[in-house]
């Protein structure tokens, strides 16, 4: 089978290349191209376009690349009207890829949507559309089945989060600090503008903690140098490029933006403050439009305030500082936190290996 993916973000590289592992299991014959990053080139996909050209974030910031975003779309056609797959897998990114569900569905090809829109927090006029365009869809959060049968008549498959196997992968890990000092890891997030807007706010509470080692994760695909201007004059802050995990792994507390990271630090039992900041005009019509109690992961899986969400104006230096000096300190909390995190994960490997399950139901469905 010939496989057409669109992965437009560094977490929908990641899940996208266990899907390709798969599917090359699944399929031995398999051949796929994709957008996506260098993960989904290792595993075997033929990456065309690569995330860091598409990821673009708020509604300020996709006026202002409106142009490219549409050329983007325009090449994106040609290249699979060109390629002719079995299937078009699509990976999150709702933005562009409803845009080519809709119109990939009109010229006959067959849609798969791995990892839904989450238009159960906002844009649930985008359903119908979805049901009409999309031949399959494969969730990865539990409520999600739930969601759209009982509100959208709509019978999806639930595969379990593939986070968890991710987290769960053995690997090496590297002693990352030449310092004695136990470490706090930053998560600046993986595009250059959410990182201008948090990282000088996070690098604020350095000089409150001397007794620690701050490590930043840096992004992949980001080049080395975007780093200096943040953390030049700071002798107890170190960078680690493509090693998030591994800072993770060894660090005491983490400062982590908002999305894909906060569920992954919560799975790797990091306690963690959840830290969010954007474009102030992107913010408020966001929360005027945002239907959902909380911002991160692992707050709306549990349904209940796990893991503390410091907002726009609220993510500030005097916050910071009193959040993560609970975190260190209070063995209470960090007990709490512990308990939460295991049931967080009982409830995501209920469906049990995502990327496998979904290798399997998209091949099932295209020979069905």
């Amino acid at each position: 089978m010939r496989y057409y993916i669109i992965a437009g973000e560094a977490s929908g590289d990641l899940h996208g290349s266990n899907l390709i592992r798969q599917l090359k299991i699944q399929d031995p014959h398999a051949t796929i191209r994709c957008w996506g990053g260098d993960l989904m080139q290792a595993a075997g996909g033929n990456v065309v376009k690569h995330f860091r050209d598409l990821a673009f974030m708020g509604f300020v910031e996709v006026l202002m690349n409106l142009k490219t975003i549409l050329n983007n779309l325009k090449w994106c056609k040609k290249d699979i009207e060109e390629y002719q797959p079995d299937a078009i897998i699509l990976i999150d990114y709702p933005g562009f890829n409803l845009r080519i569900a809709k119109w990939a569905k009109a010229k006959g090809f067959k849609v798969i949507y791995y990892i839904a829109p989450q238009v159960w927090a906002w844009k649930e006029n985008r359903v119908p559309g979805m049901k009409k365009t999309i031949d399959q869809m494969l969730v990865i959060l539990p409520f999600e089945k739930d969601y759209f049968r009982d509100k959208w008549s709509w019978e999806v498959n639930y595969v379990g989060h593939p986070l968890v196997e991710v987290v769960d992968a053995p690997r090496a890990i590297p002693r990352l600090s030449n310092s004695d000092r136990p470490i706090i890891a930053l998560l600046p997030g993986s595009r250059k503008q959410e990182i201008r807007k948090k990282l000088p706010v996070m690098l604020s509470v350095v000089k409150h903690f001397p007794d620690y080692q701050f490590i930043v994760a840096k992004a992949p695909g980001l080049e080395e140098s975007f780093y200096d201007e943040f953390i030049r004059g700071f002798s107890t802050v170190q960078t680690a490029s493509g090693k998030t995990y591994e800072v993770l792994a060894q660090a005491k507390a983490a400062l982590v933006t908002s999305g894909t990271a906060t569920l992954e630090t919560a799975l790797m039992g990091i306690p963690e403050v959840v830290c969010y900041k954007g474009n102030p005009i992107s913010y408020q019509i966001a929360k005027r439009l945002i239907k959902v109690k909380y911002i991160s992961l692992v707050n709306l899986i549990m349904d209940r305030l796990i893991v503390t969400e410091l907002i726009q104006d609220d993510l500030n230096e005097t916050n910071l500082v009193k959040e993560l000096n609970d975190l260190l300190n209070n063995e209470e909390k960090r007990a709490q936190l512990k308990a939460d995190y295991q049931a967080l994960k009982h409830k995501l490997v209920a469906g049990g290996h995502a990327s496998q399950q979904a290798a399997e139901q998209i091949v099932r469905f295209l020979h069905s």
